[in-house]
């Protein structure tokens, strides 16, 4: 019986290109899970603690699972004194609205006329606006204060919302390289239709701008909602109070209960938790489509 001649493979190029692709992206993935992971170990931290009995808080080594869960931890601390969660809920409610209303309405019309309209200076004073990044927030905040104390504002959420009507750069600057990207001849057909600007702007622009709209609405509301240092400053009444200040003046107050300390900021947290996971489509595609054109 005659041998049968051994037959080789080669591997061409494209196949060794195909092998080192998906080698790559394995290892990307497998980055991207652990980075995830690394993320999630604070907040899965504080979930568990908030259900945990006071003597597994520090026990050593960490228990994960808490046995058994106590789940009276959050109506104990929704309910407390020092935490007054449904006027803190209002106030940042309060706060986070009309500063977000505030934000897409100034910066889209400034955006609108760096973006689409031609005047004199419009580079320059781009420029200028984009330069206000570079100055740190505590080198105005002096100022800031002194300029509310004499209006009467101090004490009142009118220094929080009312600065939001102004516009703001990063925002503007968002809004515009969106604007960019819609093309012109949308804008010149309806000027042939007799529209005016302002037409052109709310009824055309704006509705294909939704991506980006709800990119720079989901970011002001997440500041918003976190925002501590400017709540701090300029709210001096506890009953003015947001989420975030009334939780670190609860955490003061409680300083050794650290179920319950947890149990109120999982509460703060997790509003925000399903925000993202409602719009992270329009997040994403916001964030992905500003870029489109310089």
């Amino acid at each position: 019986m005659q041998a049968q001649p051994v037959t080789r493979q080669h591997t061409t190029p494209l196949q060794s290109q195909r092998v080192l692709t998906r080698v790559s992206q394995a290892i990307t993935y497998l980055i991207l899970i652990v980075a995830a992971l690394a993320f999630l170990l604070p907040l899965v931290w504080m979930i568990s603690t908030s259900l945990k009995p006071k003597d597994q808080i520090f026990a050593y080594p960490l228990i994960w699972i808490p046995n058994p869960p106590q789940w009276q931890n959050y109506p104990a601390a929704l309910n407390n004194p020092s935490f007054k969660f449904l006027l803190f809920l209002k106030n940042s409610l309060y706060y986070a609205v009309f500063s977000t209303l505030g934000i897409v309405i100034s910066c889209s019309f400034v955006a609108y006329a760096f973006a689409r309209l031609r005047w004199w200076g419009r580079d320059f004073w781009f420029v200028v606006t984009l330069s206000t990044l570079m100055i740190p927030y505590p080198v105005t905040l002096i100022p800031l204060f002194l300029i509310f104390k004499e209006l009467g504002w101090v004490g009142t959420f009118k220094p929080l919302i009312v600065p939001n009507f102004l516009g703001t750069a990063f925002f503007i600057f968002l809004l515009r390289q969106f604007f960019l990207s819609i093309p012109l001849d949308l804008s010149d057909a309806a000027r042939i239709d007799g529209a005016s600007e302002f037409g052109i702007f709310s009824r055309i622009v704006l509705p294909l701008a939704k991506p980006a709209l709800a990119t720079v609405a989901l970011f002001t509301f997440l500041y918003a909602w976190n925002d501590f240092l400017g709540p701090l400053i300029f709210l001096n009444d506890g009953s003015k109070y947001t989420l975030a200040v009334g939780l670190a003046a609860f955490r003061g107050q409680n300083r050794t209960q650290w179920d319950l300390m947890m149990a109120a900021a999982t509460v703060v947290t997790m509003p925000i938790v399903i925000l993202f996971f409602f719009a992270q489509k329009q997040f994403i595609q916001g964030i992905t489509l500003t870029g489109m054109k310089g």
